[in-house]
């Protein structure tokens, strides 16, 4: 039996504890969206799941992404990983501004097994874009099962080695190249700062993790305290993990460009922001990957929303919870693109 299939009492974990209570504003929207929503992903279902999410997720075309103007959005093909398709960029800007911006390298969420490039972007655009003069490039990556490890990761690999070979082209600096990612996407984005520091490529100036997917054990704590919880739960994480590794799920020897949190050397990666909830499965993985980050001697940012479950700005945008950890997510970028390339 791998490790990720043992009980959790046989390694070492705590029976599951009570969780921490929801923040009262974001409790109301989870009850709100009912038990479909709310129903874990399983193998069973998994294909249904990805069928209902594709036609439910919005996928705007580039002309609403240019919203009447204000943005500059293009489409790129570039060439994908050795023995692989090409990779979709959806590259978008400010419009009329001048020179060289930086770049935020996006991946979007989705378990690895859902979302889409596209739909990630008006919000990006509106909040982080526009306020911060910043470029950015939204990665449409394999999904599992699909496509397994390390099909996603070398497609976002081989984006972003184009995106810095094409930094005149594309009017950023290849400097000042932030990459960052939600959920899955935050385990990419942590995965390819491993994978670009060790293969010498492009050099990133900082990395977002957003209530990153970076363990694929599912043996901490606040796993286990989380299920049955929120939107995102221990049978939905298994279920992911599963379908993006398949026989090497839970496997010893994982590299560390599979799930992070398997990283024993952290040290030489760019400057992180990572943050999470208080009442989330990633919780525990989220604050270890930090604090491992630290240990090695490197610089991250960390912040643990109180009450926050996963997802929780997406599906509460107006709540004061949410509009706390977004200023916070601008101040550390403003922080960051402010100081002198290195």
């Amino acid at each position: 039996m791998s490790v990720a299939g043992t009980p959790p009492e046989q390694r070492g974990v705590p029976a599951p504890a009570p969780a921490p209570p929801f923040d009262p504003e974001l409790d109301v929207v989870l009850a709100a969206l009912g038990g479909a929503v709310r129903e874990p992903i399983t193998p069973a279902n998994l294909r249904a799941r990805q069928e209902r999410d594709a036609a439910a997720r919005p996928r705007p075309t580039a002309e609403e992404l240019r919203a009447d103007g204000r943005f500059e959005v293009t489409e790129f093909r570039v060439p994908g990983p050795p023995d692989g398709p090409d990779v979709t960029l959806v590259s978008a800007r400010p419009s009329g501004l001048a020179g060289s911006l930086p770049l935020l390298y996006y991946m979007h969420g989705g378990g690895m097994i859902m979302g889409n490039a596209w739909s990630v972007l008006p919000r990006i655009l509106r909040e982080w874009a526009f306020p911060l003069d910043l470029a950015v490039i939204s990665v449409e990556y394999r999904l599992a099962p699909g496509t397994e490890y390390p099909g996603p990761l070398e497609d976002c690999y081989a984006g972003l080695v184009w995106a810095a070979g094409h930094a005149a082209e594309l009017r950023i600096d290849p400097a000042r190249i932030v990459i960052g990612g939600k959920s899955a996407g935050g385990g990419l984005a942590a995965a390819l700062a491993l994978l670009a520091r060790d293969r010498g490529g492009p050099a990133a100036l900082g990395q977002l993790l957003l209530s990153p997917m970076l363990d694929d054990r599912g043996d901490t704590f606040s796993g286990h305290q989380m299920s049955g919880l929120g939107v995102w739960d221990p049978t939905s994480n298994e279920t992911a993990w599963k379908a993006l590794l398949g026989d090497r799920h839970g496997a010893a020897d994982l590299p560390p460009y599979a799930a992070p949190s398997r990283a024993t050397d952290l040290s030489g990666l760019p400057p992180a922001y990572i943050d999470t909830g208080s009442a989330e499965m990633f919780r525990d993985e989220n604050v270890g990957y930090a604090n491992a980050i630290w240990r090695a001697g490197g610089r991250a940012e960390l912040h643990v929303w109180p009450g926050a479950y996963h997802g929780f700005d997406g599906l509460a945008p107006h709540a004061a919870l949410t509009r706390d950890a977004g200023h916070a997510r601008v101040r550390w970028l403003r922080r960051l693109l402010a100081k002198p390339a290195p």
